[in-house]
């Protein structure tokens, strides 16, 4: 589904691992086949989906489960233009990704298997820092990454 400006309609996940109180860490995952493509779970929202709905599929598809809670959700859309050379003919004919953020906990007994669907989207994750994470995820990322998690940290989830 286009939207009429080009931009994809997506949903992200911004995970916190199930002892975030006590550890601070986030949960990242890294692009099959980019050595440096880390990033938060994303995936984009069909026809007739919520972005609710859209965010615990993406979840179930991408990482092997929507076994979270979820904290909170960013007020409004984040727009951002894909690198020129990062397009790929999946994503044609869109120049960028209209994304609604999520903030969401992993629960205690949920397992991460990224190779769960049957074409992987990711090849490994990791716990990360604040620190690491800016790091480690891709720079194309970072300004809507660091938009959305001060925010929540300004409400008093992070």
């Amino acid at each position: 589904m286009e939207e009429p400006n080009g931009y994809r309609p997506n949903v992200a996940a911004i995970i916190l691992s199930s002892d975030y109180e006590r550890t601070r860490r986030f949960v990242i995952a890294r692009r099959t086949g980019i050595r440096r493509g880390w990033q938060f779970p994303q995936g984009g929202i069909d026809a007739g989906e919520t972005p609710q709905e859209a965010l615990l599929r993406e979840l179930k598809e991408e990482i092997g489960t929507d076994d979270v809670t979820i904290l909170a959700e960013y007020p409004e859309w984040i727009q951002y233009d894909f690198p020129l050379a990062k397009r790929t003919s999946k994503l044609y004919p869109f120049k960028g990704q209209r994304q609604r953020y999520f903030l969401v906990q992993l629960r205690d007994d949920a397992l991460i298997d990224v190779q769960a669907h049957s074409t992987p989207e990711f090849d490994e994750h990791m716990l990360v820092t604040h620190e690491e994470l800016f790091r480690r995820v891709a720079y194309f990322k970072r300004p809507a990454y660091r938009k959305v998690i001060h925010y929540f940290k300004q409400k008093g989830y992070l």
